[in-house]
């Protein structure tokens, strides 16, 4: 089904992990991988079975970013809106996707991640990354504005004074410094880079799917409400997680001082 993702189920398909495969041009994305992700996040998110959701590269890299031969092959009769048709077409969609998704989707940064490959990790519910990958919001270096997200995401992680210094330099950012800037969730030794990524997936794809689901809601829904209007959302929000399965499992393991088996519902 799929031509340029490799795929692994773990954890009896609860755990999906999406690997950009693409070594060559270290895992650049084209109009087939950015369809091929946007259908996995889609499937993943409505498939009962799936607790979580990852997205990490294969090889030396993460994500180089938007491969530029693919963009100027791109058939379009106005061709001086190329550009804007990828973007609206391709990169528009994914985010949305993954923005939407019912389950937390999360990048594993496995090597540099540049412009929208940077994105695309940072975009993510929390992004993972090795000690020594790096993030580059490299659009300026070919004239061009932070797509896939930037411009919402960028000054609302960072600030403005950040997202700016970030956006007209294109500097590379260690994965240090991206934690340090809260741009970031956690930075992993190379050589176990895997082995704690897998503990925190095992992690979240064992805890209550429906929560997190309604948490990322919320969390969503609070850039563009009042305080007032957010703690109505909570209570309608809140509501909801206690008319689920996974709540009175949570409230009958705790009574009854055991571990909780979570099912997503």
């Amino acid at each position: 089904m799929y031509t340029q993702l490799e795929i692994e189920s773990h954890l009896d398909g609860k755990l999906q992990i999406a690997y950009l495969n693409d070594e060559k041009t270290y895992n650049s994305l084209n109009k087939t991988l950015l369809s091929e992700l946007k259908t996995f996040i889609h499937d993943g998110s409505r498939d009962e079975n799936v607790r979580c959701l990852a997205i990490s590269g294969r090889g030396k890299a993460f994500c180089s970013g938007q491969n530029l031969k693919d963009a100027m092959s791109f058939s379009d009769p106005d061709e001086d809106r190329v550009i804007q048709r990828i973007v609206i077409d391709y990169y528009n969609p994914l985010v949305k996707e993954i923005a939407n998704a019912r389950k937390p989707v999360i990048s594993l940064v496995n090597g540099p991640a540049v412009g929208a490959g940077a994105m695309l990790a940072l975009i993510c519910d929390f992004t993972l990354a090795t000690e020594s990958s790096y993030f580059s919001q490299a659009f300026v270096n070919i004239g061009l504005i932070p797509d896939t997200g930037g411009t919402y995401w960028l000054p609302k992680l960072l600030g403005r004074q950040q997202a700016n210094y970030l956006a007209f330099t294109g500097k590379k950012l260690s994965a240090t410094e991206a934690k340090n800037l809260g741009l970031i969730a956690d930075v992993f030794p190379d050589e176990n880079f895997m082995e704690n990524a897998m503990e925190v997936l095992t992690q979240i794809s064992n805890l209550p799917t429906k929560a997190i689901s309604l948490t990322k809601k919320a969390f969503n829904e609070s850039y563009d409400n009042t305080l007032s209007q957010q703690l109505d959302v909570e209570g309608i929000l809140q509501q909801t997680a206690a008319e689920s399965e996974d709540f009175m499992e949570g409230v009958s393991a705790f009574l009854e001082k055991r571990t909780p088996e979570y099912k997503g519902k």
